[in-house]
């Protein structure tokens, strides 16, 4: 395996990228926008060009007082640079700490609150227009990667400074801290070490197993996601050229993919959702795709199914992962072309044989199945070892036998395969899957960009919808698709931007409820 030829340094943020300009000096980064740091190395970058301004900024950290084990938030303007920032931050021996463009204001204080004094790198333009001014009282100093704020510090007046070496941290203690999705409420800070961020690239390094060395690998993860930290680092030491994505407007995506064409795409499915429309693009931007794959959430057959279509590889896959911000990947299954036809969206697949482990704990003393599903608990390597400043609620979800509650409810078939049926939060009485449901209507209207079924104010289940080009729903063809379906309410059409979204464009759910429950 790959990732025991890289031997006990394992995945070491401070010099991932010094390790794989060694191997691959020349090897491409392509962008759709400018790095807000370095905007002069324009579009085009190498490992070897990213490897140093990652030491750069590593020495204006340490100019900057920035200490080892210090707790360092970084919280900008959305660039690949916050993913280039937290490298920067573990190179000076420091706890990088992400927290997404997308959080508001008022969220980054709590959180800064929470984290107890940390350092807060952030820019002029957050200062200016979103962080509250508590934020100075709340932190031990405020530094911006780009411009000037009264009371912060620019790293910009920081070069050309003596390069700092590299300060190692035991691989044990915490290296990475991001959060959760927060669709329950405030975001959760999830602590990583260098142990658990090496335990989750495994499974990934399973699933590119079939796949080239050659082959480009476009994503687009949030920067601030653990999924991005870990996976650039991976992407990068086995020398893919990378693509990265800021935007996801389908025609900018299908001008740089028909220029630069991926042999890999790996995005958030509302994201692969979105991108159904580059199927029929007259550049083909999905024709060099030999693998496409999804982070850790379910992802609906119709999206796979037209994905797929679009590529005209000879053997192309599509890798759907299930896991959470908490694990790491959990389970995976693979769709081919010849697999994909009335494929189950709720199964998920299997564990990663000694690498990750899934039980179903029955919530009624029955046998968990379609009709009755239990909880799903697993064994990660890659499972966090705390909630920062939230540890009681880590040991509630922390087994005394070392199993994880993911919050999910599902069951197993005889096969072994695992189907997720909900979030345990989501559940709607009477429905036995929400997800399944949507499923459904998915593959039986094509014009949907999304739909979402949450309980109304008297508990009927009511689909929030929306439409490709926000084209009015036609009810003729509704009513055709919910035959056959359980009891559900008139459908409520909305825009997708009118929709709350986590940083992971998922939609919030409960919070969706609440709003259609408001006069």
């Amino acid at each position: 395996m790959f990732l025991q030829r890289v031997g006990n340094k394992g995945i070491r943020l401070g010099t991932v990228f010094d390790r794989a300009a060694a191997r691959h000096p020349a090897s491409p980064v392509y962008l759709d926008h400018h790095l807000d740091i370095a905007p002069g190395l324009g579009r085009r970058l190498t490992l070897t060009e990213i490897a140093d301004l990652i030491d750069d900024h590593a020495t204006r950290l340490w100019a900057a007082r920035v200490r080892p084990g210090e707790r360092v938030v970084i919280h900008k303007s959305d660039n690949f640079d916050i993913s280039l920032l937290a490298y920067s931050v573990a190179r000076a021996g420091a706890i990088p700490v992400l927290l997404s463009p997308q959080l508001d204001g008022v969220t980054v204080a709590r959180l800064l609150e929470r984290l107890r004094r940390p350092t807060l790198l952030t820019d002029a333009a957050k200062l200016e227009k979103e962080l509250p001014p508590e934020v100075f009282d709340l932190t031990e100093r405020v530094l911006t990667a780009t411009g000037d704020f009264p009371g912060a510090t620019p790293l910009t007046g920081l070069s050309g400074i003596e390069r700092i070496a590299p300060v190692p941290r035991p691989q044990d203690q915490p290296a990475l801290i991001t959060h959760t999705s927060g669709t329950t409420g405030l975001p959760k800070l999830a602590v990583q070490t260098g142990i658990t961020i090496q335990a989750r690239c495994r499974p990934q390094s399973v699933l590119l197993a079939p796949v080239g060395r050659h082959e480009p690998i476009a994503v687009h993860v949030s920067f601030a996601h653990s999924r991005m930290i870990s996976g650039a680092a991976l992407f990068a030491l086995r020398g893919h050229p990378l693509i990265i994505l800021r935007d996801d407007d389908p025609e900018q995506v299908a001008e740089l993919f028909a220029r630069v064409p991926p042999g890999v795409i790996e995005s958030h499915p509302n994201t692969l959702l979105h991108w159904e429309v580059l199927a029929d693009h007259p550049a083909k931007p999905l024709a060099n795709v030999r693998c496409f794959s999804n982070t850790f959430d379910a992802i609906h057959p119709r999206t796979v199914g037209t994905l797929l279509g679009a590529s005209e590889r000879r053997l192309p896959f599509f890798a759907q992962t299930y896991g959470q911000s908490e694990t790491g990947a959990i389970a995976a299954r693979t769709y081919t072309r010849h697999r994909r036809a009335g494929a189950d969206g709720r199964c998920v697949g299997r564990t990663f044989p000694g690498m990750t482990e899934v039980r179903i704990v029955s919530r009624d003393g029955r046998t968990p199945t379609k009709d009755s599903p239990g909880h799903i608990e697993v064994r990660s390597g890659g499972r966090i070892v705390d909630y920062f400043g939230e540890h009681e609620r880590y040991d509630r979800q922390f087994s005394r036998d070392g199993w994880w509650r993911m919050g999910d409810l599902g069951y197993r078939t005889r096969w072994g395969c695992l189907h997720l049926l909900d979030r345990e939060v989501d559940e709607i009485p009477g429905i036995s899957s929400t997800l399944e449901l949507e499923d459904k209507l998915f593959t039986r209207l094509p014009e949907l960009l999304e739909v979402i079924i949450v309980p109304g104010g008297d508990g009927a289940p009511v689909p929030v919808v929306c439409t490709r080009d926000d084209r009015p729903l036609d009810r003729g063809r509704w009513e055709s698709a919910v035959e056959g379906l359980p009891g559900l309410a008139a459908p409520v059409q909305r825009r997708l931007d009118e929709l709350p979204h986590t940083a992971t464009t998922k939609v919030k759910r409960l919070e969706l409820a609440r709003e259609l429950s408001q006069p």
